[in-house]
């Protein structure tokens, strides 16, 4: 049973990992498509599709990373993750543009060094 709970958090972290990654592509292409083909921006920019995405990160990161904070007892991914959703949050409350762009992406930024940090110290 020991093995079992460091691999669900383990596999969580990589979640948090993959589900940043598919964030900033999300952010980038959405851009670029309604920029240069001017369709899209009601699907790609529907601030449902954002605070979903934030309330999985949010799950997500609070299962993964607090577990292993309480686990390894460092606080580094923790603070980390917590500023970058912090990030994530602040950027729902912008209008969609570039501000709102870098907002994002340097919270999945954040909450992904999180996870990799998470994942380092439990080995």
């Amino acid at each position: 049973m020991g093995k079992i709970i460091p691999s669900i958090r383990q596999r969580l972290d990589r979640a948090g990992i993959l589900l940043s990654g598919l964030c900033v592509v999300h952010c980038l292409v959405s851009i670029l498509i309604v920029s240069a083909l001017g369709i899209g921006g009601e699907f790609l920019f529907a601030p449902i599709i954002h605070r979903i995405g934030l309330a999985v990160a949010l799950v997500i990161a609070a299962v993964a990373i607090g577990w292993g904070a309480l686990r390894h007892r460092r606080a580094a991914p923790f603070v980390t993750a917590m500023m970058g959703l912090t990030f994530m949050g602040g950027a729902l409350a912008m209008p969609h543009g570039i501000g709102e762009v870098v907002l994002t992406i340097i919270g999945v930024a954040l909450v992904s060094l999180g996870h990799i940090l998470n994942l380092r110290h439990a080995h």
